[in-house]
C-alpha cells in the first residue's frame, strides 16, 4: 500500500511514458506496408493520464518529495491531455498525407508531454530543468521531422540552438539559487528568502533574472521570441499547433509556480521587470503580426502576444490573476488548436497552403472549414461570445484589481489592434474570389469532428464559463 501510494502523483506521467514505449515497440514489429493504429495507442495513454488526473483531484498526492499532484498541476495536466488528444485527432489525416513517420511522431509527442507534466508537477528546480529538457528535445525533433524539407530542418536547428542557449541561462539561475539557499526545493528556497530578507541581494537578483530568461524563451516573451516565427513556419502545422499550446501551457504553469511560491517574497523586485516584458510582448506580437502574410507566421506573432496576456495575470499576482492564467491556458489551447487544425487540414504534401491568398474564397469551396476558422479567429481576437473574450477580460480584471491600470490599457489596445489581422483572414475567406489554385483534398469525418469539438468548447467557455472559472479558482487555492 505504501509502495503504491509513493507513485500516486506520477501516475499520469507513467501512463504517457508507457504509451510511448508501447508505440515504439509496436513500430519496431510493424511490417513495411502494414497499417497499425499507433494514434489509438497514443489516445489510450492520454485518456489514462486524464483519468488518473481526475481521480487524484483534491488528494494533494506527492511522490519522492519532488513531484506533487496538487489541483493546480492537475488542472494543467487536463489541459495538456486535451491538447494531446486533439493533436492526434488532426494528425490522423496529415501524418499519412505528409509522409511523417507515425511511430516517431506519436512517440515524440508523448515523451514531450511527459516532460510537460513533470515540469508542471515539479517542486524542485533541478527536476523542473530535467523535465524542461525532456520536453524541449522532443519538440526540437518534431519541428524538423520532415527531414526532406530544408525549411523544416532550418527551423529545428534555429530552435535547438536558441533553446540550448536559453536552457543554460535557466541552469545558471538554478545554480545561483542553490548557492544562496543551499537547496533547489521551492519550499525551502521560499523559506530562506523570506526568513533572511534577501530581496536586495545582488546574487538573488541575478538568479531571478536568469530564470526569467529561461522561462521567457519557452513562453516566447519579448525579447526572447526570435525563434518562434521561424519554428512555427517551418514545422508541420499539426506540430506547430501542438507546441504553441502544450509548450506554452507547461512553461507558463511552471513560471507561475516558481515565481508565485518560492520567489513570492521578492514580488516587488521582479514584478516591474515582468510588467515591462509583458507590455513589450503584447505590443511587438501585435504590431509585427499585422505585417505578416503567412498565416503560420501571423499566428506565431499572435502566440507571442497571447504570451504577454498570460504574463499580465502573473504580474497581477492576486487570486484573480492566478485563476485567470489557468482559464486563459484552457481557452487559448482550444482556440489555437482549432486554428492550426484548419491550416494543417488545408495543406498538401507539396504545399502548406498557409499564405493569406490561399484562403481567398474558402467560404465557397469549404464553407464548414471557413465557419470553424472564423470562430477560432474571433476568439483569438477576443470577440464575445467566445472563450477568448472571457479569458482576456479575466486577466485584464486581475491587472486592474492589483492597480496595474496601464498594463491593462496596453493589453486592451493591443487586443484591439490585433483584430485587424484576424479579420483580414475572415474578409479574405468570405469576400474574395478563389483564384486558379487547386482545391485541397476533402477533409475526413474524424478531422472535421475534432474541429467541431474545439469550436464547441470555444463557444461553451464563452457563454458558460462559470464552471471552469470555479475550477481554476479552486485549483490555485491549493498552492498559492
Amino acid at each position: 500500500m505504501m509502495f503504491s501510494a509513493a507513485f500516486d502523483a506520477v501516475i499520469p506521467v507513467i501512463c504517457l511514458a508507457m504509451a510511448g514505449l508501447a508505440i515504439m515497440l509496436a513500430e519496431s514489429f510493424r511490417l513495411k506496408n502494414e497499417s497499425m493504429p499507433l494514434g489509438g495507442l497514443a489516445i489510450i495513454g492520454l485518456l489514462g493520464a486524464g483519468t488518473a488526473s481526475i481521480f487524484l483531484w483534491d488528494r494533494n498526492a506527492t511522490s519522492f518529495g519532488v513531484v506533487t499532484a496538487d489541483n493546480f498541476a492537475l488542472f494543467v495536466n487536463l489541459v495538456l491531455v486535451v491538447v494531446g488528444i486533439f493533436t492526434v485527432w488532426f494528425s490522423s489525416q496529415t501524418v499519412h498525407r505528409d509522409k511523417i513517420p507515425a511511430g516517431e511522431f506519436y512517440t515524440l509527442m508523448l515523451f514531450s508531454m511527459v516532460g510537460m507534466m513533470l515540469m508542471v508537477q515539479a517542486t524542485d528546480l533541478l527536476l523542473m530543468f530535467l523535465a524542461l529538457e525532456t520536453m524541449s528535445i522532443a519538440v526540437y525533433v518534431m519541428t524538423g521531422i520532415r527531414r526532406d524539407q530544408a525549411q523544416s530542418t532550418e527551423a529545428a536547428f534555429k530552435y535547438f540552438l536558441l533553446g540550448a542557449f536559453a536552457s543554460s541561462f535557466f541552469l545558471y539561475g538554478i545554480a545561483f539559487i542553490y548557492g544562496i539557499s543551499g537547496s533547489t526545493s521551492l519550499d525551502r528556497v521560499g523559506s530562506v528568502i523570506a526568513a533572511q530578507s534577501m530581496s536586495g541581494n545582488p546574487m538573488i537578483l541575478l538568479a531571478v533574472g536568469l530564470l526569467i530568461v529561461g522561462f521567457g524563451f519557452k513562453v516566447a516573451a519579448v525579447p526572447f521570441h526570435m525563434w518562434s516565427p521561424d519554428a512555427y513556419e517551418g514545422a508541420p502545422a499539426v506540430v506547430t499547433g501542438f507546441m504553441s499550446t502544450g509548450v506554452k501551457a507547461a512553461a507558463v504553469a511552471a513560471f507561475a509556480r516558481v515565481f508565485l511560491t518560492a520567489l513570492e517574497p521578492m514580488i516587488a523586485e521582479w514584478a516591474p521587470v515582468l510588467w515591462a516584458i509583458a507590455a513589450a510582448t503584447m505590443i511587438v506580437g501585435t504590431v509585427v503580426g499585422v505585417a505578416q502574410t503567412s498565416l503560420k507566421r501571423m499566428l506565431a506573432y499572435s502566440s507571442i502576444a497571447h504570451g504577454g496576456y498570460l504574463l499580465v495575470g502573473l504580474v497581477a499576482g492576486n487570486d484573480v490573476g492566478k485563476a485567470a492564467i489557468l482559464f486563459y491556458l484552457a481557452a487559448y489551447a482550444l482556440t489555437n488548436l482549432g486554428a492550426f487544425g484548419v491550416i494543417a487540414l488545408l495543406g498538401t504534401r507539396e504545399r502548406a497552403n498557409d499564405d493569406l491568398r490561399d484562403y481567398a474564397g474558402l467560404w465557397y469551396s469549404h464553407p464548414a472549414l471557413a465557419t470553424l476558422m472564423t470562430i477560432c479567429l474571433l476568439s483569438l481576437g477576443g470577440f464575445p461570445p467566445t472563450a477568448g473574450f472571457i479569458a482576456k477580460w479575466y486577466v485584464f480584471s486581475a491587472a486592474v484589481g492589483s492597480g496595474y491600470y496601464w498594463l491593462a490599457i496596453i493589453g486592451v489596445l493591443s487586443s484591439v489592434v490585433s483584430v485587424f489581422f484576424y479579420l483580414r483572414v475572415v474578409v479574405m475567406m468570405y469576400m474574395s474570389e478563389r483564384d486558379a489554385r487547386p482545391v485541397p483534398a476533402p477533409i475526413t469525418t474524424i478531422a472535421m469532428t475534432g474541429l467541431a469539438l474545439t469550436v464547441f468548447g470555444i463557444l461553451y467557455l464563452g457563454i458558460l464559463p462559470t464552471r471552469l472559472i470555479d475550477a481554476a479558482q479552486a485549483s490555485v487555492a491549493t498552492i498559492f
